[in-house]
């Protein structure tokens, strides 16, 4: 088997909704995913796209079949410090199957290479605390956890709560 990183295409933009809603049963999150392949593709490809993903594809080079096996979906921070954009990794998912065959090593030194040919600064994801295959995979890669900074959000009613508010 070979394997390929593409940029996404419209056409992929369902098995990338699908892609997302695997990640999500992973994280015990499925009950969060909100994804569409119409709010992918819009987010992706439209007059104003916020994202970018790359698939991996595992190619059987002797049928010429090809099978989506990993995503990542990235766009661009920026750092108030260094003055400049950084890459911030939203998701990476390699599908079980696919797994342990070196795809989502390959993936994270593709969008580390995307990252330096844009003169980026940084190049950042989270990690969930539970997930300890994930963090030694980063960790191995020579990531280092942040340990001092803590995530904060606004969602829901506290989000129109706050949008609401006149301060």
């Amino acid at each position: 088997m070979a394997f390929e990183i593409r940029n996404a295409r419209p056409e992929d933009c369902e098995v990338i909704r699908d892609m997302i809603f695997e990640l999500a049963r992973y994280e015990r999150l499925e009950s969060a995913c909100k994804a569409s392949r119409g709010k992918i593709e819009r987010e992706l490809f439209g007059p104003n796209p916020v994202i970018r993903c790359v698939l991996g594809w595992e190619i059987d080079e002797a049928t010429g079949r090809e099978e989506p096996v990993a995503f990542a979906l990235y766009f661009f921070n920026f750092s108030t410090f260094l003055t400049k954009r950084g890459l911030y990794l939203e998701d990476l998912f390699v599908r079980p199957q696919a797994r342990r065959r070196g795809y989502g090593r390959r993936i994270m030194h593709h969008l580390a290479k995307t990252a330096l040919e844009l003169d980026c600064g940084r190049f950042e994801w989270t990690v969930l605390d539970w997930n300890q295959p994930a963090i030694d995979f980063y960790e191995k890669l020579g990531a280092r956890l942040q340990e001092d900074w803590r995530i904060c959000r606004l969602e829901g009613e506290a989000l129109r709560a706050a949008g609401l508010t006149n301060a």
